[in-house]
């Protein structure tokens, strides 16, 4: 690495991007993607187990004043609130500060408020660490899909990220699970098995936390960011771990990128970036994240009362039905990933998304037409989610890459706050009374609806979606730190 000027703003030229990508799978790749990846496991449990307690949490005896509705309302608004809120402020802090600091911040935040939550005795006291879980949830997506897509080489990055965002979908089959087992009064008393979920959920931290902190700052941000020796550094040592772990040398990284580094960036640059240089590709993210919220909300939101309303399944059983449908989520980016390296980008985003918006409204029809079972309607809601769901964790893939670094947190934070936003926000006001009615018409049209904008999202990504598959993050969007021939 060379360089030139002074110390601040300095303009240096290296082979980093480069020599990251050319790197062979290794176990030190294995350690991002446990230190990184499974907190998504942590949030899908945190939301189904508070979503299949609630009832309990409302019971006489629970050791918490609190209504059912207050747990599904107002509680899970504030979960929402907090997760857009901490995405924003700790995706424009992960841009500034670095990946790694803010990762093990929100993890902190993530792990000291659900240790609060454990230990509720009143609502007010649930809401705001429910809203503080969230908080730090948030923040997680924004720090840890920038320094996963920066980290892993652009030969596996599609499937990489497709396979972490969707184990979100693990951590719900537990908490599905486990809610089970913690509503069991022959187990735990009434007040202290939903503690110990929240419980469970603190100690899964910990236990990421000491991974985690192994994982080391993106050398993409350190040397933007006028900490290029020490970014050298660390990607030789990578390099040599990685030669001692594979046998075999390393082939020379001929591609240099030439920068002029600069230590933050500010809001209106990179409002600037996203919507005005992009503006495509803007609308593209907002595509990509409002479908699969509203496809999500349509299926998932109602699929307890569904069941119970038209089924006649007992609502103790319910979580039983969401554990297979949480499954064949995850089986969806587990064996689709690939493909988004392969087949490319745009065939797969484009392909999942249309594809699982019609497979939802046929499974509308064979509703309404009352040809379903409740095990049929669930068989009908796995092959959707199956597609869906790679689809789903591909917007967060895409987001994360098609915008230049400096702003890659930020831009992941503001998509994500929007698509949240719709789904846990938008979703429940408009889904709540029509899959909760009880009228058959009712439910297909939520159905309907969330199959539209999922296939409305995938008509938007066979025109706009940036064919990224196995490309440096630096040629897909040139960095605004960029000099030369790179700009």
């Amino acid at each position: 690495m060379s360089g030139t000027g002074t110390a601040n703003g300095r303009t240096v030229t290296t082979r980093i991007p480069a020599r990251l990508d050319r790197l062979p799978w290794s176990r030190w790749h294995w350690m991002i993607v446990i230190g990184l990846g499974t907190v998504w496991i942590l949030d899908g449990l945190e939301v189904t187990v508070v979503g299949n307690i609630a009832s309990r949490l409302s019971e006489d005896g629970s050791g918490l004043p609190i209504s059912d509705a207050q747990v599904t309302g107002i509680a899970a608004a504030l979960y929402v609130a907090g997760a857009c809120s901490g995405a924003l402020v700790f995706g424009w802090l992960t841009d500034r500060f670095g990946r790694k600091k803010l990762f093990l911040i929100t993890l902190a935040v993530y792990l000291a408020a659900t240790a609060l939550t454990a230990i509720s005795f009143s609502a007010w006291w649930f809401f705001l660490f429910r809203f503080l879980t969230g908080f730090g949830i948030g923040g997680e997506y924004a720090a840890i899909n920038s320094a996963i897509d920066e980290l892993i080489p652009s030969k596996y990055r599609g499937r990489v990220d497709l396979i972490i965002n969707g184990s979100f979908w693990l951590g719900a089959m537990a908490g599905s699970l486990l809610s089970v087992l913690a509503l069991n009064t022959d187990i735990f008393p009434k007040d202290i098995g939903w503690r110990l979920t929240f419980a469970l959920g603190v100690v899964l931290g910990l236990v990421i936390l000491l991974v985690r902190r192994h994982v080391p700052e993106s050398p993409r941000w350190m040397f933007i960011h006028g900490h290029d020796e020490a970014a050298e550094e660390l990607v030789e040592q990578v390099e040599q771990e990685v030669e001692k772990d594979t046998g075999r040398s390393l082939p020379p990284a001929e591609q240099e990128i030439t920068v002029r580094q600069r230590h933050s960036i500010g809001f209106g640059l990179i409002a600037r970036t996203v919507f005005r240089s992009y503006p495509k590709r803007a609308v593209l993210g907002l595509a990509l994240f409002i479908g699969q919220a509203f496809l999500y909300n349509a299926v998932t939101f109602g699929f307890g009362s569904i069941l119970v309303k038209f089924f006649d399944v007992s609502s103790g059983a319910t979580g039983y039905y969401f554990a297979v449908i949480a499954f064949c989520n995850f089986l969806g980016p587990l064996f689709l990933g690939k493909l988004f390296d392969t087949a490319g980008r745009k065939p797969m985003i484009a392909g999942t998304y249309i594809l699982s918006g019609l497979l939802l409204f046929g499974t509308a029809a064979l509703f309404g037409a009352g040809t379903l079972t409740a095990v049929t309607m669930t068989a009908c809601w796995c092959v959707v989610l199956f597609f869906a769901s790679a689809g789903a964790s591909s917007a967060y893939l895409t987001v994360s890459e098609i915008f230049p670094m400096e702003t890659r947190a930020m831009a992941i934070a503001f998509f994500y706050a929007v698509g949240t936003a719709a789904g846990g926000i938008t979703g429940p006001l408009v889904f709540a009374d029509l899959t909760q009615s009880g009228v058959v018409g009712d439910t297909v049209v939520a159905f309907c609806i969330g199959a539209s904008l999922m296939v409305a999202g995938g008509l938007i990504a066979l025109f706009f979606a940036v064919s990224a598959e196995q490309k440096s993050l630096e040629s897909i969007a040139t960095p605004l730190s960029a000099q030369g021939d790179n700009a």
